[in-house]
C-alpha cells in the first residue's frame, strides 16, 4: 500500500506540474504563432494524461486477490504502461504530421522576451520533475512511473531545442520552427516505441535480472544439505509480485520427513528475504554413498564441461541395476550448432561408458 501511495502522490505532482506547463506553453505558442511551442504544450498534455492513467492503473492493480484472480491484479500495471506508451506514440505521430505541414505552410513567429523566459523556466521545471518522477519510479519498481519520468526528461531536452530555435530566429531571423518540431516528433515516437517494447517484454515474460536469480539461489544454498540450486523459474504477476519454483540437489540419504521440512524452510527463507512465493521445490537426489557413482559423476562432469558452449550440467542420477544414467544439460543459446554439440556429447558418453543407457535432457538457461 505504501508503494501505491508513492505512485499516486508522484503522479498527482506530475499532473499538476504538466497542466501548468500546458497552460503557459499553449498561451505563449498561440500568442507568438509558434508551432514548436504549441506542440511542446500538447506533449505536456499527453504527459498529464499518462500520469492520470498511471493512477487509475495502480488503483486497479492493487485490488485484493479473489476467486477469479487468485494471484491478484498486479499485471494491470503492465497494461497501464502499454496505454501510456500508446499515448506518447500518438502524440509523436500527431506532432510529426503538424510539423511536416508547417514546413510546407510556414507561419512567421513573433517571440517576446517574456516568452523566452517562460520557456527557459519550463525547461528547469521539466528537468526537476523528470528526475523526481523517474527516481520514485525506480524506488517502487513502477514501469509506468519510471517511463513518465524518462519522458519528462526528454521533454526538457525538447524544450531546450524549442528555446534554441526561438533564439536563432530572434538573433539571425532564420525560422527553424517546423524542423525543430519534426525532431521533437521523432524523439517522442522513439520514446513511445521503446516504452511499448519494454512493456511487451514484461507481458511476454522476459528473463529476470541475473543478480536477482543469483541472490535467491544463494539464499536457498544457505540451507543445510542443499548441494546445488538449479532451474529457478520466476513468474511475474505484476511488479515485485513473483511466484517461483526450483530444483535442489540433496544427499540421497535424506528421509521423506527431512525433505519435507527442508522444502518448507526454503519457502519460508526465500519469502522472508525476497518476498517471492516458492510454489514448488523439486528434488535431485545426489548419490553420496556409492564411490563408483561418485567417481562416475566427476568423470562425466569433466568430460561434458570441456565442450564449448556448455553452461551447466545438473541432476545427475544413476540406476545401477538397470544401467541407466541421466542428467540435464544447458548449452548457451548463442552457441551455433547447439543440436550438433548435444549429439556430440551423447556420442562421447557412449564411447566412454557404453555399458550405460544415457539420457541427457536439454535444459533451458533460465
Amino acid at each position: 500500500m505504501n508503494r501505491d501511495r508513492v505512485i499516486v502522490r508522484t503522479s498527482i505532482i506530475g499532473i499538476i506540474a504538466n497542466l501548468f506547463l500546458v497552460a503557459f506553453k499553449a498561451a505563449i505558442g498561440l500568442l507568438s504563432n509558434s508551432i514548436a511551442i504549441v506542440l511542446d504544450a500538447v506533449n505536456n498534455l499527453s504527459d498529464a494524461l499518462s500520469s492520470l492513467i498511471t493512477i487509475v492503473g495502480t488503483k486497479l492493480a492493487s485490488r485484493k486477490a479473489d476467486k477469479k484472480h487468485p494471484l491478484g491484479y498486479g499485471r494491470i500495471e503492465y497494461l497501464t504502461a502499454l496505454i501510456v506508451s500508446g499515448i506518447v506514440l500518438y502524440a509523436g505521430i500527431t506532432s510529426a504530421y503538424e510539423s511536416i505541414h508547417a514546413i510546407f505552410d510556414p507561419q512567421t513567429p513573433n517571440y517576446k522576451p517574456v516568452s523566452l523566459i517562460i520557456i527557459g523556466a519550463a525547461v528547469i521545471v521539466k528537468l526537476i520533475l523528470g528526475l523526481y518522477v523517474r527516481k520514485k519510479g525506480k524506488e517502487v519498481n513502477s514501469g509506468a512511473l519510471a517511463a513518465s519520468g524518462s519522458d519528462a526528461l526528454f521533454d526538457a531536452v525538447l524544450s531546450v531545442s524549442v528555446l534554441g530555435s526561438a533564439l536563432i530566429y530572434v538573433v539571425f531571423n532564420v525560422n527553424l520552427e517546423a524542423y525543430v518540431g519534426v525532431i521533437i516528433s521523432v524523439v517522442i515516437i522513439k520514446a513511445g516505441l521503446d516504452m511499448m517494447i519494454e512493456t511487451l517484454d514484461d507481458i511476454l515474460g522476459k528473463r529476470v535480472d541475473r543478480e536477482v536469480i543469483k541472490d535467491i539461489k544463494n539464499t536457498i544454498s544457505q540451507e543445510e544439505n542443499v548441494m546445488g540450486v538449479y532451474d529457478l523459474i520466476m513468474h511475474s504477476y505484476g511488479p515485485d509480485k513473483y511466484v517461483a519454483s526450483a530444483h535442489v540437489e540433496i544427499p540421497d540419504t535424506m528421509t521423506c520427513e527431512e525433505i519435507d521440512i527442508l522444502e518448507r524452510r526454503i519457502a519460508d527463507r526465500v519469502y522472508a528475504a525476497h518476498g517471492v512465493i516458492m510454489t514448488g521445490v523439486g528434488i535431485y537426489a545426489v548419490n553420496t554413498t556409492d564411490e563408483k557413482i561418485v567417481a562416475l559423476r566427476r568423470e562425466v562432469t569433466h568430460l561434458v564441461m570441456e565442450h564449448d558452449g556448455v553452461i551447466q550440467m545438473h541432476g545427475f542420477h544413476v540406476d545401477n541395476e538397470k544401467k541407466n544414467a541421466m542428467f540435464d544439460l544447458i548449452i548457451d543459446y548463442e552457441y551455433e550448432g547447439r543440436k550438433e554439440m548435444f549429439e556430440h556429447i551423447l556420442n562421447d558418453l557412449y564411447t566412454l561408458h557404453p555399458e550405460y543407457t544415457w539420457t541427457v535432457v536439454p535444459d533451458i538457461d533460465f
